[in-house]
Order: structure tokens, then C-alpha cells, then sequence
């Protein structure tokens, strides 16, 4: 039993050692990994507070569209709705449609 635990060790190290030097030579696609993991657990972007990269972490949102929607914010004003993304170049209601689970829109005080 004790050389069977040893055995389960070793061979976990080797896992271990093996899983490392993936992560470590696939960054990048790690990276891409982890934020289709956090999308797919339904993380939203709140339009009222998210910065252009932040936003383009949404699918079908590109860093062209981001910045449209930060400057639009920042033009008028924080977003009442999601409804109000209609306003901005480039968004209809198909690509909204797409979008909404991916985002929120906080309520913003008026000062």
C-alpha cells in the first residue's frame, strides 16, 4: 500500500510538472481561456463603468465599438438602460440582443 501511494505521488508530480510548462508556453490561449470561463459564468460589464478593454472582453464587441461606447458615455452621459446602447454607431437590435447577457447598466445617482 505504501509503494502504491508513492506511485500516486510521483505520478502527480509528473502531472503537476507536465501542466506547468503547458500554461507557462500557452499563456496566451490560457489567458483567452479564462476569460471565455469568466463570461461563460455570467460576469457582466456594467456600460456605466466598464473602460474600453473592459468592454471588449464581451463577445462581438471589438475595440473600435468600445471605444464608441465610452465616448457616447461619456458625451451624454451614464446609460439609463441597455436600450440606450441602440444610440450608439454600430449597435442595432440584433448585435444588442447578443450583447445583453454580457452587460449590465448601473443605476447612477443624479448629483
Amino acid at each position: 500500500m505504501v509503494r502504491n501511494v508513492k506511485r500516486l505521488s510521483a505520478a502527480t508530480a509528473a502531472i503537476a510538472a507536465i501542466a506547468t510548462l503547458f500554461v507557462a508556453t500557452a499563456a496566451p490561449d490560457a489567458v483567452a481561456a479564462a476569460e471565455t470561463a469568466v463570461k461563460d459564468r455570467g460576469v457582466m460589464v456594467d456600460v456605466n463603468a466598464a473602460s474600453a478593454p473592459d468592454l471588449e472582453k464581451v463577445p462581438g464587441i471589438g475595440p473600435a465599438l468600445a471605444k464608441r461606447i465610452v465616448e457616447f458615455r461619456e458625451k451624454n452621459g451614464p446609460f439609463q438602460s441597455l436600450d440606450d446602447l441602440l444610440k450608439v454607431q454600430g449597435i442595432g437590435e440584433k448585435s444588442l440582443a447578443k450583447f445583453r447577457e454580457y452587460l449590465s447598466a448601473s443605476r447612477t445617482q443624479k448629483k
